[in-house]
């Protein structure tokens, strides 16, 4: 507890590089119709987890943004179903190499951004340095690979085809307007992941920061201003039930792309009108367990567990969250466990080779407490020696030993770094727990048999989404598909997945006769249509 203190530090002993400059960061533009307007309205203050010493207090707050209201939050509607004026727009007309061009273009702006990014990342979210820079080049990375997936899914879509007598053209078309809502763990990353391919295939967009990580986005209001037409990216702030609810209400959504928890997932989407119509492309909530075979090789288990337990101090959805241990091996896995786990380093963000750093969200470590109370209170064992310790918005993990049924570490994600293990006699116990679960998102097993394993995996590939084979769960690399089951996910993200997410295949056709051979033959010669084309694109 003593060295949990002396980890918060006055701001003289903060090294100068990672001051925020401007400080504060006070936000008073926002994007709407292609105008950067000045905000004259209320602020929200911005609490950040890193507590900075004056004496004997402390001081968290680092900036503040807009409050937007109804009236803001249909304007920036409105500018963006007008910008895409029922597919007539600038922006869904374009040609898909001048798409392509506007997002390079952005991208170029963008990167001269990332210092700040990775400094708002840090100071907003807790986020250690190494992480916040690893996000903010995935996410470029993660732009320039959709270019290149487009370019090919392109490619492929500039050739006919000719099937029974009629000649057709295959390609794919815009949705319309979308709502893009991403997450505070990876506020920068997860964002784009749907923001992009939503762009880029033509759609235009409006789109709300999370409630925690909302500065970052500011650097980039001008890139977004001058990369892309008026209308086409509209970014709002403020409390969803004030500025979300009413955009929702209106009908005028084509595409909800949101990446949080189920709950908050299902009250939106019941304020659309016509929700038959709203086409949804959700992340929600997981509860991913490991499984840990009698055979498996223990230090590489211990490993994966610790890394998928314990990333951003668990604060992913793709986390290990429970681990069942076959009981031959659980003390020896758990005495293993906290002895890796004893060892990791906790402090602020920017410190070298930090593993765990303030968490961002408010009365988490309350909430954390609560949970190892309850799970100790019903015969859990809480096994290493500083778990559960914190102080102000630092919490050093906490294992729990014998977590059972009946307690609220079971089946409740805690989103933060306790981790609960539980034991089994049969390897029917944990798959059980898969089928039962509201959650289906993936699972990590770790052994050697490959008749134990292959046998596994022909289950739970019927009940999760991805199976990690002595590995931990992850959702990358960015082209593979990432998605869930029951009320982990709707809709598949991927590279080109997304492509195909906010799009609808669309065809020209018709019949084979010389006549519209002729009229086909001249709209291509004389480049007459965007859509009706055999542009290859290099």
């Amino acid at each position: 507890m003593d060295n949990l203190k002396e980890i918060f530090v006055e701001k003289c002993q903060i090294p100068a590089e990672y001051h925020l400059n401007p400080f504060p960061f006070h936000q008073t533009n926002y994007l709407i119709n292609g105008e950067l307007r000045k905000w004259e309205g209320e602020y929200n203050e911005v609490l950040s987890p890193i507590y900075v010493k004056e004496g004997e207090n402390y001081t968290r707050t680092i900036g503040s943004y807009p409050l937007m209201g109804e009236k803001e939050a249909l304007e920036a509607l409105d500018a963006a179903v007008a910008a895409y004026n029922h597919g007539n727009g600038e922006w869904p007309s374009m040609t898909v190499e001048q798409r392509i061009g506007c997002i390079r273009n952005f991208v170029m702006m963008m990167q001269e951004q990332r210092d700040i990014i990775v400094n708002l990342l840090m100071w907003e979210i807790g986020k250690s340095r190494a992480d916040s820079e690893k996000e903010f080049d995935r996410t470029v990375d993660y732009i320039n690979d959709t270019i290149e997936a487009l370019k090919q899914l392109d490619r492929t879509s500039s050739r006919f085809t000719i099937s029974q007598h009629i000649i057709a053209q295959i390609r794919r078309a815009p949705l319309g307007v979308v709502l893009c809502m991403g997450p505070f763990n990876y506020p920068l990353n997860e964002t784009f992941t749907t923001l992009i391919p939503a762009l880029i295939m033509g759609n235009c967009v409006i789109f709300k920061p999370p409630k925690l990580g909302v500065l970052l986005h500011a650097p980039l209001l001008k890139a977004f201003q001058s990369a892309f037409p008026k209308g086409v990216v509209n970014t709002i702030y403020g409390e969803g039930e004030k500025v979300i609810t009413p955009i929702m209400q209106s009908g005028k959504v084509d595409v909800f792309a949101f990446i949080g928890t189920s709950r908050v997932a299902d009250i939106l989407k019941k304020q659309h009108p016509q929700p038959h119509r709203l086409k949804s492309v959700l992340g929600l909530d997981a509860k991913n367990p490991g499984i840990v075979l009698k055979d498996a090789d223990l230090q590489n288990a211990v490993n994966e567990c610790v890394l998928g337990a314990l990333s951003f101090n668990g604060q992913r959805c793709t986390a290990i969250k429970i681990i069942f241990v076959h009981e031959d091996i659980a003390e020896t896995f758990a005495a293993m466990m906290v002895e890796a786990v004893e060892k990791l380093k906790i402090g602020l963000p920017w410190t070298k080779g930090v593993n765990l750093t303030p968490l961002p969200e408010e009365n988490k470590a309350e909430f954390l407490h609560d949970l190892i109370d309850d799970a100790v209170s019903k015969g859990a064992k809480l096994m290493n020696p500083n778990g559960g310790q914190s102080h102000l918005s630092l919490f050093f993990p906490a294992i729990l030993f014998n977590v059972k049924k009946g307690m609220k570490l079971w089946d409740k994600e805690q989103f933060g770094p306790v981790i609960p293990i539980a034991t089994y006699t049969s390897i029917e116990e944990p798959l059980n727990y898969v089928v039962e679960s509201n959650y289906g998102q993936q699972a990590a097993i770790f052994g050697k048999d490959p008749k134990e394993l292959a046998r596994l995996i022909d289950v739970l590939v019927n009940q999760v989404c991805r199976v990690n084979v002595n590995s931990q769960c992850q959702r990358g690399p960015d082209d593979f598909p990432f998605t869930g089951r029951k009320d982990s996910a709707e809709a598949t993200l991927s590279v080109s997945d997304a492509l195909r997410v906010f799009s609808i295949r669309t065809l020209v056709s018709t019949k084979e006769n010389d006549t519209n051979k002729e009229i086909v033959r001249q709209i291509l010669k004389e480049d007459l249509s965007n859509f009706l084309n055999t542009d290859f694109i290099l």
